[in-house]
């Protein structure tokens, strides 16, 4: 179990890898059009739909990924393929393994 200042230091890690990194991205890659891109970045937090079919939707010990199904591995392969295509479908699967990357770290590298 995690000490109460733990939780908060791991809930601010993964709002801001959710909310504000994806602007720094999008600041730094994307200047000329950085506020579309951080507009596409957050778009892509919808792949947390998912959530809504598991029971309960939310379990504190329960990692995101390779749980829900579009947090499975065969759905990061596929935003990684993104990676290989021009445009928007390219922002689309950066800001999707971004997210992929934060779910990871807030389930793998703290204390649940």
């Amino acid at each position: 179990m995690c000490s109460p200042e733990i939780v908060v230091l791991k809930n601010v890690t993964h709002y801001f890898l959710h909310f504000g990194f994806p602007a720094v991205v999008a600041f730094l890659f994307y200047r000329k059009d950085w506020k579309r891109v951080y507009l596409i970045f957050l778009a892509t937090m919808l792949v947390d739909l998912d959530h809504l079919f598991a029971d309960p939707i939310f379990d504190p010990d329960r990692g995101s990924i390779g749980f829900h199904f579009l947090h499975s591995y065969y759905a990061i392969a596929v935003y990684f393929l993104l990676l290989f295509f021009k445009g928007n479908l390219r922002l689309i699967g950066i800001g999707l393994l971004l997210h992929m990357l934060t779910d990871f770290q807030d389930f793998q590298w703290w204390c649940h």
